[in-house]
């Protein structure tokens, strides 16, 4: 690169607070280290001690994030308009080379609100967006109803869609997310300040793509994660049918406890949330563990028979099915998430039908033999580590999709 380029990249919290901002902190990190002048905006702090100490120019607002905000009312006017990061969005854009600079969007719902796009547009720089989620075309983020634990499949601001109680919380929070995504639709025209997206899974690009703008490229890039070469598992089939997660009904870990009496084995569940009550409930069997952090998480992998990933909406790319794959476990999954384009049905490990307890024992049933566990293990093992999505490979695959960005820029 002759001149840095300047990459803004826009996320709700300058800390990491889940997989999306994890993401996005992580690669402004890496972005640094390949010579970019990446700059973090930010609604929420506090503010990731390691991007300062890498050196990385953040901007962050100070604001609560929408849960957090104690005033129901002023959450309410910020996550439909930030007129605070519509202002400070103008006024970074405006010390910034127009030539050498992209805004990069990787959440914008759990506290900034579309109002920074004007600003974008308005500056005349390129700009990127990576679906984490389903924000940009959804209301409640996910094509995911969550009081009837389901794909939705209405059209977004339908007379329908209006209509009906989606919501994980109450019909006026779902009222309020559709006015919130008229004012980034129709006030802030997010969906079509952008030139370029990511998808992180060939799943989630079909969900997408018959939504982007006409003109606009995809690419797909996955999600990098930290993952150490530890060799194929030494004893691949013992241990534990593992799930890995927050445990709430949209995750199905009902359905993996409910299959796993069918099979006569015992679930173990590492994660807690709001299901955790009535799971242990229901299921005295199960073995819940509660939160394991990051470390403890990869030895339980490793020392795990499979993983069970049950989950029952589109979800973008999970980390953690990527994570599994690196430690040699063999996966089962649902076929209506994003997860099951890292399992090759059959080698890997196995999709099983979504919501249906029994067609998941029938996966347990064949993951009690021994050879087949092996079997599954080195080619998962094997997969991954045959293009790991590591940082450096994110980081040079996400730098020529910026590098051609602005030869188009230029070129126009």
């Amino acid at each position: 690169m002759s001149e840095k380029l300047h990459i803004v990249i826009v996320i709700d919290h300058a800390s990491i607070t889940g997989g999306q901002a994890k993401v996005a902190l992580q690669s402004a990190i890496g972005l640094k280290e390949a010579g970019y002048e990446p700059i973090i905006f930010a609604s929420a702090g506090p503010v990731d001690q390691r991007l300062t100490d890498a050196g990385v120019e953040t901007v962050c607002l100070g604001q609560y994030d929408l849960i957090g905000n104690p005033s129901k009312a002023a959450g309410a006017v910020q996550g439909i308009w930030n007129f605070t990061a519509a202002r400070e969005m103008k006024k970074l854009l405006a010390r910034l080379p127009r030539d050498r600079t992209i805004v990069h969007v990787h959440g914008w719902a759990k506290a900034m609100s579309g109002s920074f796009a004007p600003a974008v547009r308005a500056a005349g720089v390129p700009a990127l967006y990576t679906f984490h989620e389903y924000f940009l075309y959804c209301p409640n983020g996910g094509f995911y109803d969550y009081s009837q634990n389901r794909v939705c499949h209405l059209e977004p601001l339908s007379t329908a869609c209006w209509t009906t109680n989606c919501d994980n919380r109450n019909y006026q929070s779902k009222l309020w997310r559709c006015f919130r995504h008229l004012g980034m639709n129709d006030a802030a025209h997010m969906p079509e300040l952008f030139s370029d997206y990511i998808v992180i899974s060939d799943f989630q690009s079909a969900i997408v793509s018959p939504r982007v703008p006409k003109g606009a490229r995809m690419h797909r890039i996955s999600n990098p994660i930290d993952a150490e070469d530890l060799g194929r598992k030494p004893e691949p089939a013992k241990g534990d049918f593992l799930f890995v997660g927050r445990l709430s009904p949209e995750k199905g870990p009902f359905f993996f406890a409910e299959a796993a009496r069918k099979a006569g084995v015992t679930p173990v569940f590492a994660g807690d949330g709001p299901s955790t009550g009535e799971l242990r409930a229901r299921y005295p069997e199960a073995k819940l563990l509660g939160w394991r952090s990051p470390a403890q998480v990869k030895q339980l992998m490793r020392d795990a028979r499979t993983l069970v990933f049950p989950s029952l909406w589109y979800e973008g790319q999970p980390l953690t099915i990527l994570e599994a794959k690196a430690t040699g476990l063999p996966i089962i999954v649902s076929d209506v998430c994003a997860g099951r384009d890292e399992v090759a049905d059959g080698e890997t490990g196995f999709w099983f039908k979504s919501q249906d307890a029994d067609d998941l024992a029938i996966k347990l049933e064949l993951l009690k033999d021994d050879d087949l566990i092996r079997k599954m293990s080195v080619a998962s093992y094997e997969r991954f580590w045959s293009d790991p999505p590591t940082m450096a490979r994110h980081i040079e695959r996400i730098g020529a999709v910026y590098e051609d960005m602005m030869a188009r820029r230029a070129a126009s």
